[in-house]
């Protein structure tokens, strides 16, 4: 809604600069009554975004002529919670609490705030201390080990010091020589096509190749479990045996001392 204030602010504005006639103000050729035909979802989901709005003339008879479409900033829930990275340490990392978009359009001008709580993984505001950064982004190159911690943002309008969005940043350096961070080996077959933007089929369930190897596995798995049952039957068999014979032999014992 920030763009339709904007424009309506300047709408006035100029109707105000323009004489009257009779006591009445008379709207200038070149100032047409626009209205808000359509507009386009926030592209955010907090804090400042970017929507597409369509604005129309409107004849005396009520029709809508000379549409345009404008670009214009929205504004969602100004609370962004908690955004998790993992980087290894010796890598570039950039954080950005608002988009390069929704800063360049025409409007208010923003001021940004940045605090840290080092080594922490934290919401809790009475933990973070002033971090001086002026920009709207934040950048280590190379990120190292003690950068690790959360990171806040606040954006404010400049003339109102009002406050549309905060965002923390939880940032996680990981020492080279202690993690190894290969994604790709840890993602499953499915995982790894979707990573491609490649669709996975509805009837498959992995490659040739692993699918090979599953049922070599299983086939391997059923014969270990034959072989293992039937050592621990022979087992239980023998043992059996061994117990029937001694008890047949005591009983021949008892008959013979009887008679």
């Amino acid at each position: 809604m920030m763009g339709v204030f904007q424009r309506g602010e300047n709408f006035i504005l100029k109707l105000l600069n323009t004489p009257k006639t009779d006591g009445i103000w008379s709207i200038p050729l070149g100032l047409k009554p626009m209205v808000l035909v359509n507009s386009t979802p926030c592209s955010v989901t907090c804090g400042l975004g970017v929507k597409q709005e369509q604005l129309c003339e409107v004849s005396p008879a009520g029709e809508h002529r000379n549409c345009s479409l404008v670009r214009s900033r929205c504004l969602s829930d100004w609370i962004c919670g908690l955004r998790h990275l993992s980087v290894p340490e010796g890598k570039p990392v950039q954080l950005t609490c608002l988009s390069a978009d929704a800063a360049s359009l025409e409007g208010p001008n923003f001021g940004y705030t940045w605090r840290f709580a080092q080594g922490l993984i934290t919401t809790n505001d009475l933990l973070f201390h002033p971090f001086r950064n002026p920009s709207r982004s934040l950048s280590f190159s190379p990120a190292l080990e003690s950068h690790s911690g959360t990171y806040r943002c606040d954006v404010q309008v400049l003339s109102s010091f009002q406050l549309v969005k905060r965002i923390y940043f939880g940032l996680r350096v990981i020492p080279s020589d202690l993690v190894d961070l290969d994604f790709q080996k840890s993602l499953t077959w499915e995982q790894q096509l979707l990573a491609n933007g490649e669709e996975v089929p509805e009837n498959a369930t992995g490659p040739p190749e692993q699918r090979e190897s599953f049922w070599e596995k299983q086939w391997l798995y059923e014969v270990a479990l034959g072989i293992g049952s039937g050592v621990i039957v022979g087992m239980v068999f023998s043992l059996g045996l061994c117990c029937l014979g001694r008890i047949c032999r005591r009983r021949a014992a008892r008959e013979m001392n009887g008679d």
